[in-house]
């Protein structure tokens, strides 16, 4: 079997239906929206959220909370993850997203002190915890703070 030969099954798929073609075609005239109503005007229908004149579900339920439009998205990375790189590298965020440990930068990339790091390793990135800190200095690797 070939991807080229796969086909849906009977009756799986339908024809689109075409409104507004004629009254042969079983959907012309006011083209399946039924005599006059909000729904059959140009235009018409219910904003997204209207309940019918009931208050909306938005508007009954509390508000709460603060949402800081000021916060920092910082990308965390654990000692443990850097063991995937080679002795005597340099790591930073770009070589971090490469290498799929991270999904993005984001503020920022901070390494935390979970985990062991066996080899000296050089480190970029924007903040460090102190555990980590100390354990990649007892490796024998650098941390440079951008």
């Amino acid at each position: 079997m070939n991807l080229s030969e796969l086909r849906p099954p009977k009756g799986a798929v339908k024809k689109r239906k075409r409104v507004g073609r004629g009254v042969g075609s079983g959907h012309g005239g006011t083209s399946c929206r039924g005599n006059k109503g909000q729904n059959a005007r140009s235009g018409g229908g219910v904003k997204p959220g209207f309940e019918g004149g009931q208050m909306p579900l938005t508007r009954r339920l509390p508000k709460r909370g603060f949402c800081n439009i000021f916060k920092k998205d910082i990308i965390i990375v654990n000692l443990e993850q850097l063991n995937k790189f080679p002795q005597g590298s340099v790591v930073d965020a770009e070589v971090l997203l490469k290498n799929g440990i991270i999904k993005r930068i984001g503020d920022g990339v901070k390494i935390l002190g979970n985990g062991v790091l066996d080899y000296p390793l050089s480190l970029r990135v924007h903040r460090v915890s102190r555990s980590a800190r100390e354990k990649i200095e007892a490796s024998g690797g650098t941390i440079e703070v951008i």
